[in-house]
């Protein structure tokens, strides 16, 4: 991003972060935001977390990748007595309150799978959501590949979300500016 913070980028006059935290805030489900940096660096982000409802935040290592992140989020979850828990990633502009939601009536159908967003053509993407049984596991998790080898052993139930939603993932300028062309933002 060339120096810039991607999870800042301005959408409608708000932090694609805000925006993203708030979409899944207004699902109803309790939110937890983990931000991969140290408490004392985390200034802009935390600033955009600042008043927003249901919503906790803690700080993981960056340096442990995506792995920290989940072992924080699992422990959070299964300490609260939480039935699944969603990975959202911020970085994905498309992501819609509906779509959380609909990831959530899917569960509901289906409480012991993993689920995972999908296009309308099949391809997979986020969110994902792992149920309970599967925290224990990751909490274990090492590394930056996240949950995909315990998805790969697991029978995954497929929730189509409308388009791209799913995909759009938007890591360099360039996607950046192809986005806000497509989208009109």
């Amino acid at each position: 991003m060339h120096g810039r913070d991607k999870l800042l980028e301005c959408i409608g006059g708000e932090a694609l972060l805000r925006r993203q935290v708030r979409a899944a805030g207004a699902s109803g489900a309790q939110v937890l935001v983990l931000v991969t940096l140290p408490r004392h660096a985390a200034g802009p982000r935390s600033e955009q977390l600042d008043a927003l409802p249901r919503l906790k935040v803690a700080y993981v290592d960056p340096a442990e990748g995506m792995a920290a992140s989940l072992r924080a989020g699992a422990a959070a979850a299964r300490a609260a007595g939480a039935r699944g828990l969603m990975v959202l990633l911020p970085d994905m502009p498309d992501i819609e309150t509906g779509d959380v939601v609909r990831m959530i009536e899917a569960f509901a159908k289906a409480p012991d799978r993993c689920l995972r967003a999908t296009t309308e053509d099949g391809r997979p993407g986020h969110p994902v959501l792992f149920p309970a049984r599967l925290f224990p596991a990751l909490e274990a998790v090492a590394g930056d590949t996240g949950g995909r080898d315990m998805l790969a052993a697991e029978t995954v139930c497929p929730v189509v979300l409308p388009g791209e939603r799913a995909v759009t993932d938007l890591d360099t300028p360039d996607a950046w500016a192809a986005w806000r062309a497509r989208s009109g933002h």
